[in-house]
């Protein structure tokens, strides 16, 4: 009696633990019923008829999928190795059960196959100036692919454009080439404003002679600071007439 008493509270607790579910608060529980869906179960406590219904946990945070380094093609006809991160959360548990057979798995495949698509149409000066526009277009394609697995994709991200060693130099030959064509251009810039400055002043002082003798004397003033040389400045005879006086007056 003792024994079938044990084995009646045995079962009881297996039934029991075969009726009783716990969906956590990031989780949706899909149910089965003989194999056909019956609905949704929330998180918390949700109780199943144990060998009949079947329930399937979908975790509806966002999920990482990280897309591993793979060669690439330019349209430019350069070779590249580029990787990705993918964002996606499910919307719709239900969809992501009877509408693919593994969600993860699909959505990392298609990432795959449209990174190598969609940058094998740019040129590589396109993927590096413009990466926020491409990650953009990416998302939408692959958001676009999901959408009927009822999976949202929130963000694609190209993390690292990794170039062959000859093309880094010739990248960086070509940086310093346009950094020496902004500085002789920058010099160039300087001197044509230097000459255009020293034009305007020279038609100034030509419209007073006493201007040309007052600059020849501070140009003189500033030379005798400098008394380690010795220098021999002509003389003009306009500036010596200056100081002496007039014939007209005797």
């Amino acid at each position: 009696m003792a024994i079938g008493i044990g084995i009646a509270v045995l079962l009881v607790v297996f039934i029991l633990s075969s009726a009783i579910k716990i969906v956590q608060q990031y989780e949706l529980g899909v149910v089965f019923r003989l194999g056909r869906l019956v609905g949704t179960r929330k998180p918390g406590i949700t109780l199943i008829i144990p060998f009949i219904d079947r329930l399937k946990k979908i975790d509806t945070r966002v999920i990482t999928i990280d897309v591993p380094s793979q060669e690439i093609i330019t349209k430019d006809n350069v070779t590249a190795r580029v990787n990705a991160v993918v964002f996606l959360r499910v919307l719709d548990a239900e969809r992501a059960v009877i509408e693919v057979f593994d969600f993860k798995l699909a959505t990392y495949q298609m990432a795959q196959t449209t990174l190598r698509s969609v940058l094998g149409q740019h040129q590589l000066d396109e993927l590096l100036a413009e990466r926020d526009r491409i990650n953009q277009v990416l998302r939408e394609i692959i958001d676009e692919a999901t959408d009927p697995w009822g999976v949202k994709v929130s963000s694609v991200e190209i993390k690292d454009l990794e170039l062959p060693d000859a093309m880094k130099r010739s990248m960086a030959a070509q940086a310093e080439a346009e950094r020496e064509r902004r500085a002789k251009i920058i010099h160039a810039e300087g001197e044509f404003q230097a000459a255009q400055k020293l034009l305007d002043a020279s038609r100034l002082i030509s419209q007073d002679p006493a201007a040309l003798q007052l600059r020849y004397l501070q140009t003189l003033t500033e030379i005798a600071t400098e008394r380690t040389n010795t220098l021999v400045f002509p003389l003009p005879m306009d500036l010596i007439k200056a100081f002496t006086p007039n014939k007209t007056d005797t």
